[in-house]
């Protein structure tokens, strides 16, 4: 016994100088910066190859809001065997588009508890989404739809009484609203305001950044709907629709990372946002729109045509169905564009030179203008008529939410 005692003051003193060796990793571990969520203590981990949107589904199915489980995207094109133009610019040939399986399991848990927590629209978004619904729908049959939601109701008269339209006598129906306004310019106005619903700023000093991606968005899709009608490409409105449910992505982004980084990350270009996104939230934005847009049971198909009009930026359009090219270029460039004009990084669309738009983030999209389809956009872009429409809904005002 007396032996065992003796040991004892030896034991602590080992025990002393192991945590003593072990102190400065310790300290290092718990300092670093910025603080990512869900992450894990792990060894950073090994550079990954430039190789673009692996091809894998994902395997871990998510849970809907009432606890039932949601189908998974269907798998994106492969891009495995993609081979990346010589050309490609370093830092974005370096960066790896991370998608949903590539997270972690504390990252994943952690994510999707955070977008599970954002306030779900009314049943009535997922009925003006319906695939169907504006193939068949009139009119009479919106302004039905509306008036079930008053405010939303409310916000069109007030628009269609804005002085862009210039009527000699207010409008006090809806129904006649919806015929002036147009179908598509209805619709989005609607789903603008329902996401107006869902994301609201904790703090008052983001409110600017989130007017800022509300301005984005309505701009976005005007010029949307106006060029996709000016080409001819098919079914323009539903394309504006999706460029407007791709700033889902954008309102969530702005939520989940610390608010006094929210205005400087808004102010990047998008190489650099999604990289940012992906080391704070774990996903870019795009990839998070699409998680948010399952959850909310939007239609698979339309969630993951959302989807990829993020991936332009990593994705060259040789991997593309040439079908998809002038859609994908058209929705990503508007959603670019709307982004400088709210931000004050362009004064007006005239100002905007497709040729000179030579970052990172548009070096993708520059292999799509190229497609047959799009030959006329920069003759539309510098049309007096875009010009003076754009200009019109600035300075009404009514492309705020």
């Amino acid at each position: 016994m007396p032996a065992l005692l003796l040991l004892i003051p030896v034991l602590i003193a080992l025990a002393a100088l192991v945590w003593w060796k072990l102190r400065p990793a310790a300290r290092q571990n718990h300092t670093d910066t910025p603080q990512k969520l869900g992450q894990e203590q792990m060894p950073p981990p090994a550079p990954q190859p430039p190789t673009i949107l692996p091809a894998k589904r994902p395997t871990v199915p998510l849970a809907g809001m009432d606890g039932q489980a949601v189908a998974p995207l269907p798998a994106p094109v492969a891009h495995s065997a993609v081979v990346l133009p010589p050309d490609t610019p370093p830092e974005l040939a370096a960066f790896h588009w991370m998608l949903e399986r590539d997270l972690s399991s504390a990252r994943h848990k952690a994510l999707m508890t955070v977008i599970g927590g954002i306030p779900r629209p009314p049943l009535s978004m997922q009925k003006l989404l319906e695939p169907d619904f504006f193939t068949r729908a009139d009119p009479a049959e919106l302004s039905e739809l509306l008036m079930g939601e008053p405010l939303i109701a409310a916000r069109v008269l007030a628009i269609v009484n804005s002085p862009l339209y210039g009527l000699s006598q207010p409008v006090t129906s809806i129904e006649p609203a919806v015929t002036l306004l147009g179908m598509d310019t209805v619709r989005n106005v609607c789903l603008q305001y329902m996401l107006a619903q869902a994301f609201r700023p904790e703090l008052a000093s983001a409110q600017r950044s989130f007017d800022a991606i509300w301005k984005a968005s309505a701009t976005a899709s005007e010029l949307c709907l106006y060029l996709g009608k000016e080409l001819g490409l098919p079914e323009p409105g539903v394309l504006a629709t999706k460029v407007v449910l791709a700033f889902v992505g954008h309102l969530a982004a702005a939520s989940l990372l610390p608010s006094n980084g929210v205005e400087e990350w808004l102010m990047q270009d998008r190489l650099r946002r999604a990289k940012l996104e992906q080391e704070v939230i774990g996903l870019a934005a795009g990839e998070v729109a699409s998680l948010v847009l399952r959850l909310w049971e939007l239609p698979t198909t339309l969630v993951e045509d959302v989807s990829v009009i993020s991936r332009v930026l990593v994705t060259p359009a040789s991997a593309i169905d040439d079908a998809q090219v002038p859609l994908l270029a058209l929705g990503y460039l508007c959603i670019g564009v709307g982004e400088k004009l709210a931000l004050g990084q362009l004064t007006s669309i005239k100002a905007y030179d497709l040729d000179a738009d030579l970052g990172s983030d548009t070096f993708h999209l520059r292999s799509y203008l190229g497609h047959p389809a799009l030959a006329q956009l920069r003759a539309v872009l510098a049309s007096s008529e875009l010009h003076t429409a754009l200009h019109q809904l600035q300075v009404s005002g009514s492309m705020r939410h």
